[in-house]
């Protein structure tokens, strides 16, 4: 392990609008007049060099209220401890092809090895004859009454922010502030999950609480409890990202380095318990619309070379919609279940 970094402290306010800068504060949104200018083109700075480097960043001023963030995590630290047998009320199996609900330790696949973790799938609050794959209503556990009012008020207010990011994004890549708002996100898909690291004894070198992967979309917002365990693999190697209080760690996905040609690029990372406690992580992913085709931006020059995909793959040869790739993507974690209530394969997913 290369402990070489850290990872930069971004702090957002000035996007968001849940700071005491000019133009800011809670509820406003971002300002208008010239020094809020000021101050969003100088975190979009700081953005472009986070994913020009690793493509991972810590962010403050996000504005998620901390008595929302204890609900969650206190209500999500209950539902763990419930026993197997109720936990598995609310099964993944029970959600079909909504894709919500409970998985156990080992039940998802990264690379094709099972995971040493535990998890809930959560998106948003949709009616049951949705007819698109990974849409539908979520399954909360009758156990832990609080856990789905804080599920999708935290949803909601991550999607405030992932909006806001993008802005920076959009800045730092020399477009208008609301290119993303206006198409790829103005009904964007977001998923929600919540991972239980159990500290199991790592008898095999090869084995992880999560294998090493990149994300499907544009932007994930990652919220941590006070455990360590991911890794990121930087220009410098593989460095710990802890968690800092206060903070979401942000990372960006696969259709953002599809969109950028590369020069944003997704950038791997894996999770080893080794604490000897077990560990809640609460990553948020804030990504295309579902129908939305994702073709490089003409204003960015597509780019060759730089340090090969960990997986091969070619973001470049994909051609179809997010939800094309991200339904093919998500067959190879839950294979089983994939087969059972997923459409087939279109000759687009083939090859991711």
């Amino acid at each position: 392990m290369n402990a070489a970094g850290p990872l930069p402290v971004i702090d957002v306010s000035a996007l968001t609008g849940s700071g005491t800068g000019p133009g800011t504060g809670p509820g406003t949104g971002p300002g208008n007049g010239p020094e809020a200018g000021h101050a969003r083109a100088e975190v979009a700075r700081r953005i472009e060099a986070a994913c020009l480097d690793s493509g991972f960043f810590y962010i403050t001023g996000h504005g998620v209220p901390q008595a929302l963030i204890s609900e969650l995590r206190d209500a999500a630290d209950r539902f763990f401890r419930l026993p197997e047998e109720h936990k598995s009320r609310i099964s993944m199996d029970r959600g079909g092809r909504a894709w919500r609900g409970y998985f156990p330790v080992g039940g998802e696949l990264t690379s094709g090895r099972p995971d040493l973790k535990e998890g809930l799938y959560f998106g948003a609050e949709l009616e049951p004859d949705d007819p698109r794959p990974l849409h539908g209503p979520n399954l909360f556990p009758e156990e832990v009454p609080e856990l789905g009012p804080a599920v999708l008020a935290y949803m909601d207010a991550l999607t405030h922010v992932g909006q806001a990011v993008m802005r920076g994004v959009a800045l730092s890549l020399g477009l208008d502030e609301d290119y993303f708002a206006a198409g790829y996100t103005a009904t964007p898909t977001t998923l929600f999950r919540i991972f239980h690291y159990p500290s199991p004894p790592y008898a095999d070198p090869e084995e992880w609480g999560v294998g090493e992967h990149t994300d499907y979309g544009l932007l994930t917002l990652l919220l941590q409890d006070d455990n360590p365990g991911l890794q990121v693999h930087t220009s410098r190697g593989w460095i710990e990202a802890p968690p800092i209080p206060g903070t979401l760690v942000c990372n960006i996905g696969d259709m953002l380095d599809k969109l950028t040609g590369g020069l944003y690029r997704s950038t791997p990372h894996r999770v080893r318990n080794a604490t000897g406690r077990s560990r809640l992580s609460f990553p948020f992913f804030f990504d295309p619309g579902w129908d939305c085709e994702v073709p490089p931006l003409p204003s960015l020059p597509a780019r060759e070379g730089g340090r090969p995909r960990w997986d091969g793959l070619d973001l470049r040869a994909f051609t179809g919609t997010y939800g094309d790739y991200l339904t093919a993507k998500v067959a190879k974690v839950f294979p089983g279940l994939g087969c059972r209530v997923l459409p087939p394969s279109s000759g687009a997913r083939e090859n991711v």
